[in-house]
């Protein structure tokens, strides 16, 4: 083969020309067992882990078919490290079983005395392991994540082979008139497999607006059964049901809401990471948790789970023998859990550049663009004299933010604009200011609903919204994005935000962010243009 578009670093980082005639036959073989890192508009970057080796060995990719997919596609011979890190690895994959003992413990076998030995003398398993004999533990059943998700950190994965509950059936059809994109219907086969024999676990990483809840409804068609979704807010809730009962033959009575609101328990339950996490003081238990023992669910699908909260990580740990989807935008977390993701929902199963899906009109064209404003002069000696996170605020806070704002209004006028920042008294006089409504995280749930109605029905072409719009908030004609502030510099809450335009539509978005020239505001504003570019999008930078 003379088109060999990859190149195989001594690092472990692969770098694919995406200009090459073979480049999307080249990514699918290797989007398997390596992770994506970063899509720019030339040549992607992939990285080989460990954790990417042993999903794609226990999705039952063999050590010697990575490295003739790598030979393949490789411009280059193997650098010999690679060779032996892959082989390693792969070795290690198997070296600690674990099936079925009696109706309360799991067996964990392990294949090498030595590492029995030292899985004793570990202090992070104390108390999972009770040994049974030489070369294998009893595990209590309710500990089956936590000791998996601990002995990934410790660099041994467990060969977990006990098979998923099916849970009560429940038939749940898609209409006919429905009909899925390709791509989505392969991020479903990369979870379920063909015939669905998959794992039957993963996360799914793809942008807002490329329909990642189409997945789910996939998903959940394929197996039918009695299925529990959990959501960031009570908006996403109802855009899920929304979409079921637009999407599939399932009724109103099929699916019931637990939140603040209402408790109801149905076939599909539909619940927000806020009612599960929430409880009266620290000493008391999460009360709601015992939702998830309530049926027995066949599917648990973990809506923008780079926000799962730390107690629902916990029970998490129990629901192993579940069927479990992840869907995000991107996995990265400010709080470094990715691996929790990883080991208790499951490992990244699908994950595609966004600029494949931007070219093939999937979501919108967007361009990014950074607004540099200076200080005023008053401002200047308060600023030189702040402590660190005094500065970021004045410098986020910067008035003449307000001027940029209405340029930015008048040159998109007729657009659906969202403004959106991270202070709420700043929100508050840009809304006494500009006069458009201010949706925060204390307007009652109905008020919120209507603002947003209004802005998809076109009553409304402006709305000012603080970070509770961060996430799961379908407004699909919204073109222009202006955040005056964010929250230092998080990439993740970046990805979000800029999701929040990428719904497909006849016109391109723009998403400008405004920063305070000579500040710590753009020190942050480097990690969030960072991720952008290397998501591929074009990047300006302008002063005012």
């Amino acid at each position: 083969m003379s088109d060999k578009p990859l190149t195989i670093q001594s690092d472990r980082t692969m770098l694919l020309d995406v200009h090459s005639p073979s480049a999307a036959s080249c990514r699918e073989d290797i989007m398997a067992f390596s992770d994506l890192v970063k899509s720019p508009e030339h040549v992607h970057t992939y990285m080989l882990s460990s954790l990417s080796l042993w999903n794609a060995i226990s999705s039952g990719i063999s050590t010697d078919e990575i490295l003739t997919r790598l030979r393949r596609w490789s411009r280059y011979e193997l650098d010999e490290r690679v060779v032996f890190f892959i082989e390693d690895q792969g070795k290690r994959y198997g070296d600690f079983v674990l099936e079925e003992y009696d109706e309360e413990h799991l067996l964990l076998s392990v294949r090498r005395p030595v590492f029995a030995l030292q899985l004793r003398s570990e202090k992070t398993l104390s108390g999972l392991l009770v040994p049974n004999d030489g070369s294998s533990f009893l595990v209590d059943r309710m500990q089956r994540g936590t000791l998996k998700a601990r002995m990934i950190k410790l660099g041994f994965p467990v060969d977990d082979r006990i098979p998923l509950k099916k849970g009560t059936p429940f038939p749940i059809r898609l209409r006919d008139s429905f009909q899925p994109r390709g791509y989505q219907e392969e991020a479903a086969a990369s979870l379920l497999g063909d015939g669905g024999c998959g794992t039957g676990f993963g996360t799914m990483v793809l942008p807002c607006g490329s329909g990642k809840t189409i997945v789910g409804m996939l998903i959940m068609a394929s197996l039918s059964t009695h299925t529990l979704i959990l959501t960031p807010n009570i908006t996403a809730l109802r855009q899920w049901k929304r979409e079921l009962l637009e999407k599939t033959e399932l009724k109103d009575g099929d699916i019931g809401e637990y939140s603040g609101e209402r408790k109801e328990i149905r076939p599909i339950t539909i619940c927000t990471y806020q009612v599960l996490a929430w409880r009266s003081g620290e000493e008391e238990e999460y009360r709601h948790f015992d939702l998830f023992r309530s049926k027995d669910w066949g599917l648990i699908i973990y809506d923008e789970v780079h926000m799962l909260p730390a107690p629902v990580f916990r029970i998490t740990a129990e629901l192993q023998a579940i069927h479990r989807l992840g869907l995000t935008a991107t996995l990265v977390r400010e709080d470094g859990l990715e691996d929790e993701v990883f080991s208790l929902v499951g490992p990244k199963r699908y994950d595609t550049p966004w600029l494949e899906l931007e070219r093939a009109g999937f979501i919108a064209k967007a361009y990014c663009h950074e607004l540099r404003i200076p200080l005023p002069e008053d401002l200047e000696v308060p600023y030189a004299l702040a402590s660190g996170r005094e500065k970021f605020r004045i410098a986020a806070e910067n008035p003449r933010k307000t001027d940029a704002v209405k340029a930015l209004l008048e040159k998109h006028k007729g657009d659906r604009i969202l403004i959106i920042g991270q202070y709420i008294e700043q929100l508050k006089a840009l809304q006494k200011e500009l006069g458009f409504p201010l949706i925060t995280g204390t307007m009652a749930n109905r008020k919120r609903d209507e603002l947003y109605q209004g802005f998809r029905d076109g009553s409304l072409d402006v709305l000012i919204v603080s970070k509770v719009a961060n996430n799961a908030i379908d407004l699909p004609d919204a073109s222009v994005l202006i955040e005056i502030s964010g929250t230092f510099g998080s990439r993740q809450e970046e990805a979000q935000r800029l999701g929040r335009i990428l719904r497909p539509k006849s016109k391109d978005s723009h998403f400008y962010t405004l920063v305070t020239e000579y500040s710590r505001e753009e020190e942050f504003a480097q990690n969030r243009q960072k991720f952008l570019s290397e998501q591929g999008y074009s990047y300006t930078i302008e002063r005012m």
